[in-house]
């Protein structure tokens, strides 16, 4: 019985027992607790009830009528009720008329007798409980629907105050009658905290109907602010002389409520409206980047492949070889820079249209096993030629117990080099260009981060960790945010190349680290500039229903 009414109590019921007899007390509470509710307490006389109750606030307390000591549990349940509205349920021996017609007055939330019955206590309490949440629902709800009244004479005496009044002002009518309206009625404006003038001195003075301004607070006995609203009107005898006034005012809280409701509905509804109009203008950009890169891209193909041509010819013919002059000088330098600028043309058509079809989270993995060890010298050793014809110099170093990694090998090749491409057009003559790769057991959070992966919070499962760092350049940390941001180029840097253009090279390495369920960051003192990658050893082919890592 016991467990399976535990198993129905929504939550935790605390009780008070007051009862002078040890033994009687101790039963009830161990029949209590075995119902699922929680004893915070047992008093044996009115005045330690009352004090238990004042200092503990339980939600209802079990009161016994007979107690020793001058007061009895009437006088004590009385009291508790008036002063603190907590619910009391009489448990009691007596029976008698009398006893029974003077507990009534008190209006108890229940009479049990003893010896007490297991269920029809707990049938008593959640009764009572019951009862009590609906009586303070029911009188939460007239007092926020009922209005404020207080009226004064023409000395600005209080003559009248009903209980919204009182509930809302936290003065009672014995506390207030003939006092100055002024020690009672304080409002201040909401927005500059200062004093407003009460409208009823304002509805006297005018002989008018005063209306509160909208953003008014009533200041209340104990400290509090509330937001009210309404008006004060004149009260006139028989003869039109004014008497005094009367307010009538309410609680405005709710009202401001559905009006903040309305306001933010409203904010939202303009907010979708916003979202579809940038929807479409994203779909507009994505149509043209497509259209756009797709048409240029022939053209800047055909381009080149002609330069080439015209370039094999003329060298054929001996025109750039042959008696060299300046005039053959300046046409071979002239069709080496057309041919390098449709180069760049095509890479950065190329970026674009790798960048939309990785936001499309449209880009097929193939994954591969891959031997760091043998690819990531192999791709340092593409650049040596570059490298050593602008007299810089290039490191390698690749931990040799690297296990395989299972990844795309294209994507992993277009970062690393991506990232050895932008190492070495800002890296000075004679500063060094480090790769390397090793395992990590991290937790530790990476500037850039985008990816929720839960690898990264997991410190017991290895990642691969690829370095590219360069000396001889620095970028200030105030830039190192924005150094993925597509287009974008440091300001007034004086290591930027002549040919520097703004690209997507970084902006796409980023997109490639996060689509590799990875993360990227960049760090830059002491005169060197280091780029970090963080990958699973797995890349796991199905990356989450479609949702790219970006």
């Amino acid at each position: 019985m016991g467990t399976l009414l535990n198993k129905q109590l929504p939550k935790t019921v605390r009780l008070l027992i007051v009862e002078d007899e040890y033994i009687l007390a101790i039963n009830l509470q161990e029949t209590l607790e075995s119902l699922g509710y929680t004893v915070l307490d047992i008093a044996d006389t009115g005045e330690a009830a009352i004090e238990r109750a004042t200092e503990l606030r339980p939600n209802l307390i079990l009161m016994d009528i007979r107690l020793r000591g001058e007061m009895d549990g009437i006088q004590a349940a009385e009291n508790i009720w008036n002063d603190l509205q907590i619910p009391v349920i009489y448990v009691t021996g007596h029976s008698d008329k009398c006893t029974v017609e003077r507990a009534t007055l008190t209006s108890p939330f229940g009479y049990i007798l003893k010896p007490i019955n297991e269920q029809e206590l707990y049938v008593s309490i959640e009764t009572a409980l019951n009862r009590y949440e609906r009586e303070q629902f029911l009188s939460s709800v007239l007092r926020g629907m009922g209005d404020g009244v207080i009226v004064v004479d023409s000395q600005l005496r209080v003559k009248y105050l009903n209980q919204v009044a009182e509930a809302l002002t936290g003065w009672q009518w014995d506390e207030v009658n003939n006092q100055v309206l002024t020690n009672v009625f304080k409002l201040i404006d909401e927005q500059t905290q200062l004093p407003v003038e009460n409208p009823l001195i304002l509805a006297i003075q005018q002989k008018t109907t005063i209306y509160l301004n909208s953003r008014t607070l009533l200041i209340t006995k104990n400290g509090t602010t509330i937001p009210v609203a309404d008006s004060a009107t004149p009260l006139r005898d028989y003869s039109g002389v004014i008497t005094g006034a009367v307010l009538v005012f309410r609680d405005d809280t709710q009202r401001r409520l559905i009006e903040e409701c309305y306001l933010a509905a409203e904010r939202s509804r303009q907010l979708e409206i916003q979202m579809a109009e940038l929807q479409k203008l994203n779909k507009l950009k994505e149509d043209f980047l497509a259209t756009t890169s797709h048409e240029m891209r022939s053209p800047l193909s055909n381009i080149k492949m002609a330069i080439m041509m015209l370039e094999d010819v003329m060298e054929r013919q001996g025109i750039l070889i042959s008696e060299p002059s300046s005039e053959s000088e300046s046409l071979a330098h002239h069709l080496s820079i057309l041919r390098k600028e449709c180069e760049r043309g095509l890479d950065l058509v190329d970026d674009l249209l790798n960048m939309r079809i990785i936001d499309a989270d449209a880009y097929p993995l193939e994954l591969n096993s891959i031997i760091l060890q043998d690819w990531i010298p192999l791709v340092a050793e593409s650049f040596q030629a570059r490298f050593q014809a602008k007299r810089q110099i290039l490191k390698v170093s690749v931990s040799p117990n690297l296990p395989p990694v299972v990844s795309d090998f294209s994507l992993l090749n277009r970062i690393v080099s991506e990232l050895l491409n932008n190492a070495y057009r800002y890296t000075p003559p004679f500063e060094e260009i480090a790769v390397s790769a090793k395992l990590i057991y991290t937790t530790k959070s990476l500037i850039n981060e985008d990816t929720s992966s839960d690898i990264f919070n997991n410190p017991q499962v290895p990642l691969l960790q690829i370095t590219v760092s360069n000396s001889g350049v620095e970028i200030p940390i105030t830039e190192q945010s924005r150094i993925f941001e597509p287009f974008y180029r440091i300001p007034n840097n004086e290591s930027s190349p002549p040919d520097d253009g703004a690209g997507l090279g970084l902006a796409l390495v980023r997109k490639l680290v996060l689509y590799l369920q990875g993360r990227i960051e960049v760090a830059s003192s002491q005169g060197w500039t280091c780029f970090t990658i963080q990958l699973p050893l797995i890349l796991s082919e199905n990356r989450g229903e479609g949702e790219p890592y970006n």
